[in-house]
């Protein structure tokens, strides 16, 4: 019977000591000019002695301009060797108990931060729904320029097959910009690259057999994609069904399955500003993890193994999840950055459960701006005001830190803000140079 504890070979060939994978999760902690640093090294080892299956990187970025914050990975033409010696130290020490790494490459589009890039590119001159002014309206891209991000990607593949990771996860989910091409909310255009989801979806399929091509057969290839987007009028479900169709056909290694963005962040358990597609909305919360009953339909069209992301805590799920073909891999995110030991302990059966941090740290109106708060406000804060704190104690360990969950929501949003502001200044300063 498989549980957490079983082996899992990718078609690829490389194989995993157990289903508990670590999932992508910003770090934030490059230098101004992009390269991995030490932190990164402390980071990815701590994480690796917890017992961990496999681990994903946070997203390191194909294009500085398009920047998911200012302190991501870089991997473009300007890769040198000097930022290559980093990226080694960094594999090195991610892989030194046992689990393969594998780098997950993004574009942010039109999520990138107005601090860094004033015009985005994306598919479509579609701004995104959220309140402030932390993102700027996007500009469309030309045709030769949605031809440079497929090299971007190939490229950066490449560079990270060199420095030692043992794949590369394609990010075409949560709203970045392979993601935004698939949605037709976003993805307005009228030429081969917009209107029926075959068109939609160009950008994704010529990126995994891009970086198929400059890798190798040997080298692990995954894509990240939306179950949807839960939103109305955007990717669906169905669409979904249809790109793993695509997929089938490109000899993907890995299918991650999550959803949502930055307008519906579903990846985080929460609603946006605007109510979800009604029918995406109460499915997402029969089960323990988010995703799992949409999982379940990609596995029964997909040819390679599936992982699911977001919420799983208890064993009983996990190994039910697997046991009954749901999934291949249990992602975990949020868990480990407050107990790096949750995989070990999981497997050992110290704990049955991983503690529910997320379900302590919401604020309420009367607690944070008062009653007569506006609610998106609200909403907008309590949001990334959990996702600063868990980003916080990712910064921590960075450090040499233990966690710090003491710490309130509303400090560290107000921490996340200040730092930044301080980064894009630091990151700007280095682009001068």
């Amino acid at each position: 019977m498989i549980n957490i504890e079983s082996p899992l070979t990718l078609p690829s060939g490389l194989t995993l000591p157990n289903r508990l994978a670590k999932a992508a999760m910003t770090e934030g902690l490059a230098d101004p000019e992009n390269r991995a640093t030490e932190r990164h090294q402390r980071l990815y080892n701590r994480w690796a002695e917890g017992g961990i299956g496999m681990m994903l990187t946070g997203n390191v970025q194909v294009d500085r301009q398009h920047l998911e914050k200012p302190r991501n990975v870089v991997i473009d033409d300007s890769t040198d060797a000097v930022a290559r010696a980093s990226l080694e130290a960094f594999s090195e020490a991610a892989k030194r108990h046992g689990a393969p790494v594998i780098m997950q490459l993004s574009h942010g589009g039109r999520q990138t931060p107005a601090a860094v890039n004033p015009r985005p590119s994306a598919p479509s001159a579609v701004p995104l729904n959220l309140p402030g002014k932390v993102f700027a309206p996007p500009r469309e891209m030309e045709a030769d320029e949605v031809r440079a991000v497929v090299a971007a990607f190939a490229n950066a593949a490449r560079v990270a097959q060199e420095t030692g990771f043992n794949g590369v996860q394609v990010h075409a989910a949560h709203g970045y910009l392979i993601s935004s091409f698939l949605n037709p909310l976003a993805n307005r255009r009228k030429d081969s690259w917009g209107g029926p989801l075959e068109n939609r979806a160009r950008l994704l399929r010529e990126c995994v057999s891009a970086v198929r091509n400059a890798t190798g057969k040997n080298f692990t290839v995954s894509v990240k994609l939306n179950s949807a987007d839960f939103q109305r009028g955007g990717f669906t479900h169905a669409d979904c069904l249809k790109v793993v169709d695509m997929l089938n056909a490109e000899a993907v290694d890995l299918l991650e399955i999550s959803g949502g963005s930055y307008e519906q962040p579903r990846m985080m358990g929460q609603d946006g500003l605007d109510a979800p597609d009604p029918e995406m909305a109460e499915t997402t919360r029969q089960r323990e993890a988010y995703f799992l009953t949409y999982a379940k339909d990609v596995k029964a069209r997909a040819m390679m193994p599936v992982m699911v992301t977001g919420g799983f805590r208890s064993r009983l799920a996990m190994d039910e999840a697997l046991t009954t073909g749901e999934t291949d891999l249990i992602g975990l995110g949020r868990p480990l950055c407050v107990d790096t030991d949750i995989p070990m302990k999981l497997l050992s059966g110290e704990i049955a459960e991983a503690a529910r941090w997320e379900e302590r740290l919401k604020l309420g109106p009367t607690r944070l701006l008062g009653p007569a708060s506006p609610i998106g406000l609200l909403k907008a804060i309590n949001g990334f005001g959990v996702q600063a704190w868990y980003y916080e104690q990712i910064l921590r360990m960075g450090d040499g830190f233990d966690p710090n969950t003491g710490l309130g929501v509303f400090s560290a949003f107000l921490k996340a803000q200040s730092e930044a502001a301080r980064s894009a200044k630091a990151w700007k300063a280095a682009q001068a140079i």
